[in-house]
């Protein structure tokens, strides 16, 4: 693969694009496969790139020396811990259940946790159902 900064001789307008090879470029240049995204003009072209050097030193993760990172995931996880030991998982069923403890006054021991879309989310709460959305990290992540 290879990345070419193209730019639009109309419009002024660069963009980057991927092209397999060179001589795919060149192909799709010549079949007129290549156009501004911008103005639609044909007239486009590579611009001077810089190349991209790879480092010899394996590249690090910046956020794992992150203290505040750190603290905000445990954070997270802490909320998590609560969430699991006082309301009940339910899953992908989540609006469908919310909506039924809120229509037909079903009395649940415990909250109620579990996914939904954001549009599902939207629509809860245009209905007067009261919803959260917390940033949720999975336990295989790091």
């Amino acid at each position: 693969m290879i990345k070419y900064k193209l730019i639009c001789k109309n419009c002024n307008n660069s963009f980057d694009s991927w092209f397999s090879s060179s001589k795919e470029y060149e192909k799709l240049k010549k079949l007129k496969h290549i156009n501004c995204h911008n103005c639609n003009s044909l007239n486009v072209e590579k611009s001077l790139m810089s190349p991209s050097v790879l480092k010899s030193k394996k590249i690090k993760n910046p956020y794992k020396k992150n203290t505040k990172v750190k603290k905000f995931k445990k954070k997270i996880r802490e909320y998590q811990k609560y969430i699991k030991d006082n309301f009940e998982y339910v899953g992908e069923n989540f609006a469908f259940e919310a909506r039924s403890i809120h229509y037909n006054s079903k009395k649940k021991n415990k909250g109620i946790y579990g996914n939904a879309t954001n549009e599902e989310v939207r629509e809860l709460k245009e209905e007067g159902i009261e919803t959260d959305v917390i940033p949720w990290i999975n336990d295989n992540e790091n």
